[in-house]
């Protein structure tokens, strides 16, 4: 388990500040790190959704929120596989999407996300670099096949308005159009 980067962590609060998020689901809660920077971007009244398969690793972000000073009802807190929980959430409802699971369900995260996100909302893609080898055609293992899709389906969408911006292992962010 590592944690985002302090320049990804800073894109991701930067990017929810830009976005005047009240609303950000993430998937992969991880140790907290990227959600305190996504709440510290947020606005004072938002929530944060947080999917993560591990209950334990969000009862230790959980932890870290209430020690950044957040109030518990800035998160909420869903234990689960992402691709069962991301449908029971509203369309359209979300400012914001930080994607930070599986690697392999990148592409089905990118799907949930665009109905989820509202016109103008921002999609975002942790490690698509895969420590360089999505950009090295030697590479041909299954997870950087599917880094390397998701990078082209992004960048070739009529419906996003996509940056990579070259933070630590490689942040793939997107804005839905109108």
């Amino acid at each position: 388990m590592r944690a985002v980067s302090p320049a990804t962590g800073a894109a991701l609060r930067m990017l929810a500040a830009t976005a005047d998020a009240r609303v950000v689901a993430e998937i992969g809660t991880g140790l907290g790190v990227s959600g305190i920077h996504l709440l510290q971007g947020m606005r004072p009244d938002g929530v944060l959704t947080t999917v993560d398969t591990e209950p334990g690793r969000q009862q230790l972000a959980r932890a870290a929120y209430r020690e950044a000073g957040f109030a518990a009802n800035r998160a909420r807190f869903i234990p689960g596989r992402a691709l069962d929980v991301l449908p029971r959430l509203a369309d359209g409802g979300y400012d914001l999407v930080f994607c930070d699971g599986d690697r392999q369900e990148y592409l089905s995260y990118l799907a949930e996300s665009l109905r989820l996100l509202r016109p103008g909302g921002v999609v975002c893609f942790e490690g698509v670099l895969a420590q360089g080898r999505s950009m090295d055609a030697a590479h041909q293992e299954t997870e950087v096949q599917e880094l390397r899709e998701v990078l082209r389906v992004v960048r070739d969408s009529a419906a996003l308005v996509p940056v990579l911006l070259p933070t630590d292992d490689g942040l793939l962010c997107a804005v839905k159009r109108a």
